[in-house]
């Protein structure tokens, strides 16, 4: 509705965004920025936990559960490989002997290295494998899996329901900041990249909340968990695979703070994109009438282009983490190997509790890898909650009053009282407004495109506060009342048609709560509407398409003035209501509009001055100001700039065709 704002500002993008032209998104080549502030939007996305503690607590507990069965089964594994070894070994030694025996022999023989090693073991020369014994381990090993997995899934399930849970708040919240902020900012920002806020910013925050905070608690648990174990077989060994963490540390440090700047510009181009997507598709019939195809290509792939770039960019250098740690667990591994295998062989360990301990080393890099993995996503997803958060920090509307004024019989008697506004503090644009609409009275607005037409309403209705003087209805200042309240005495029928995708029958509808279908019907025949609706095949169940392309913009019109019909306003506002119907229909209307004016005041915005010859009041603007105010008789005798209005319309064709006879 902000027409005069755009053309004041030549703020030509912004009014494209909104009819679907080629305004909206970013600019080309726009530098990416760095996040504002990380670690605050972090902490500011944790606090989104703190209603879900005590789901958060049964997380981590079925978490430790999980791990404890998972870290215990590499030991248990370790014995069963013993029992393996040490039963084939036995199998080997002479019958009848002792392991001592055994021992003293080898040494005599010079393999006391050998003998070091069979020392460390638990050995029955002549016995071999005990397969009862390693039976036993095994249904310890398959208990200890069963256990691990039902705890795993526990752990899953509950966290699917904080993350849900916390994202439907986050949703919630949003749409609820959506419903409060400005008009102002609708105008400044293209519908596409809201959209990306509040859909894929927030489906990011989702996924991450659900899959990365789970890993982060795993990963916590296991290195704790793991850490206990292989320092409860080897110190060395231990000591050895610890000094790859600060090594891997900052190495992903070292990424990270080269990647974040492309996960920023990733989803600033993202939504920049779905605003050109949403603007070219909604304007599609402008797009090829003016054969701007080539354009719009153009424009496209250069958006797509920015994504692409960003996109590979933060993928490829934070993909780099996983090889880099990779590389450092590698080198850990062969340590491991090396070291464990010679002290095997000196029988300080045995060959079960290496295998135990590389298994325990495995699973300790497992969370480094994983935490460098959730760092990658985290820093797409504390991208996308800067953004989220950018929405909700957005200055809203002015708080209605705490003590607000009902009007219980609202006459409609309105008063501009000294008013100035202006979009632009620079720019002023109305300036000591007065004017004066009687309970009853039709007020027409005319004037040049920019003259503040639209914008009168604009402040009537609230969609943008006054710099100062006042507004009044029936005396009482509309500042001095609620929104909701306010609004709900007006009924306004615009040039812009907006029907959404649902039958006929609710489209109407939506102009009052409950209405039956007999107050449906009788607004659509007031509306001339009824007719055209029943010859559709399913009359008044027929479905709109989103953006309704499967009827005429005429037909749209008189489906927005029927809803206007059923609503039953106080006041009534018509931008241009009947601007996109033929000259019938229009006349139609007009006889229509006529008695739904009678007792109710009403303004009307029109261009084609023949619709408002009969208006009580005409107010004739032109630069903000109110530059002539009467009846239409009175401002024909007096021959200033309505008058010259009135000729260029009605006149000069008939002049044009004098000259060229």
């Amino acid at each position: 509705m902000s027409i005069e704002k755009n053309n004041q500002n030549n703020n030509s993008g912004t009014r494209q965004r909104r009819r679907g032209g080629f305004g909206g998104g970013r600019a080309f080549g726009m530098s990416a920025e760095k996040p504002k502030d990380f670690k605050g939007t972090l902490k500011r996305l944790i606090t989104y936990l703190k209603p879900q503690a005590v789901l958060m607590l049964l997380v981590v507990i079925f978490t430790i559960l999980s791990v404890t069965f998972t870290v215990l089964s590499p030991r248990v594994m370790g014995k069963a490989t013993n029992e393996l070894f040490e039963g084939v070994i036995s199998k080997q030694l002479p019958d009848g002997m002792t392991k001592d025996q055994v021992i003293f022999l080898l040494k005599l023989r010079g393999q006391g290295q050998l003998a070091e090693m069979i020392s460390a073991m638990d050995l029955t020369p002549g016995k071999g494998v005990d397969f009862n014994a390693l039976l036993h381990i095994l249904l310890t090993l398959l208990a200890l899996y069963a256990m691990a997995a039902l705890f795993q899934w526990l752990q899953q399930y509950t966290m699917a329901g904080v993350a849900q849970n916390i994202v439907y708040s986050l949703r919630r919240e949003v749409d609820s900041k959506l419903a409060r902020l400005p008009l102002k900012y609708y105008d400044n920002h293209s519908h596409g990249d809201i959209l990306s806020r509040v859909t894929n910013d927030v489906d990011n925050i989702a996924h991450t909340l659900q899959q990365s905070i789970t890993q982060i608690v795993h990963a916590i648990a296991v290195v704790v968990g793991v850490l206990i174990m292989m320092f409860s077989i080897s110190s060395l060994l231990s000591w050895i695979s610890l000094t790859i963490i600060p090594l891997s540390f900052l190495i992903t440090m070292f990424i990270i703070r080269r990647s974040q700047k492309y996960f920023i510009a990733q989803w600033d181009s993202t939504g920049a994109l779905n605003g050109h997507i949403e603007e070219t598709f909604t304007g599609h019939n402008i797009v090829e009438a003016f054969n701007q195809q080539d354009k719009t290509i153009e424009r496209f792939d250069k958006e797509n282009e920015r994504v692409y770039e960003s996109s590979f960019k933060a993928q490829f250098i934070s993909s780099i983490i996983r090889p880099a740690v990779n590389f450092l667990n590698n080198l850990n591994y062969v340590l491991v190997c090396v070291i464990g295998g010679i002290r095997i062989t000196r029988g300080l360990i045995t060959l079960g509790d290496v295998q135990a301990f590389i298994q325990y080393s495995r699973q300790f890099t497992q969370p480094v890898i994983q935490v460098a993995s959730i760092v990658n996503i985290l820093q797409s997803t504390i991208a996308s909650a800067e953004r989220v958060f950018e929405l909700l920090d957005e200055k809203e509307e002015v708080p209605d009053t705490e003590n607000p004024v009902v009007l219980e019989d609202v006459k409609g008697h309105v008063r501009f009282e000294h008013v100035y506004f202006s979009y632009n503090p620079d720019a002023p644009l109305i300036e000591d407004m007065n004017l004066e609409a009687k309970p009853g009275e039709t007020v027409a607005i005319v004037g040049p495109t920019g003259a503040g037409k639209t914008t009168l309403v604009n402040l009537l209705m609230r969609f943008y506060e006054i710099d100062s003087g006042r507004i009044t209805i029936d005396g009482v200042d509309i500042r001095d009342m609620r929104r909701d309240d306010l609004r709900k005495i007006f009924g306004m029928v615009l040039q812009d048609t907006w029907l959404f995708n649902g039958t006929i029958r609710d489209n109407i509808a939506y102009g009052k709560e409950g209405a039956t279908d007999e107050e449906i019907r009788a607004a659509a025949q007031a509306a001339y509407v009824d007719h055209f609706i029943r010859t559709l095949p399913q009359g008044y169940d027929t479905v709109l398409t989103e953006d309704a392309s499967n009827i005429s913009q005429g037909q749209k019109q008189l489906l927005t003035i029927a809803r206007a019909f059923l609503a039953n306003p106080k006041i009534l506002i018509l931008d241009e209501a009947t601007s996109s119907v033929d000259t019938r229909t229009e006349m139609l209307i007009q006889k229509a509009m006529a008695e739904l004016r009678k007792g109710r005041t009403s303004f009307i915005i029109a261009h084609r001055l023949s619709t408002i010859r009969n208006a009580d009041t005409i107010l004739v603007m032109n630069k903000g100001r109110i530059v002539e105010q009467g009846n239409h008789e009175e401002l024909m005798a007096a021959h200033g700039f309505y008058y010259d209005l009135y000729m260029s319309q009605f006149l000069s064709p008939v002049s044009e065709n004098v000259e060229e006879r």
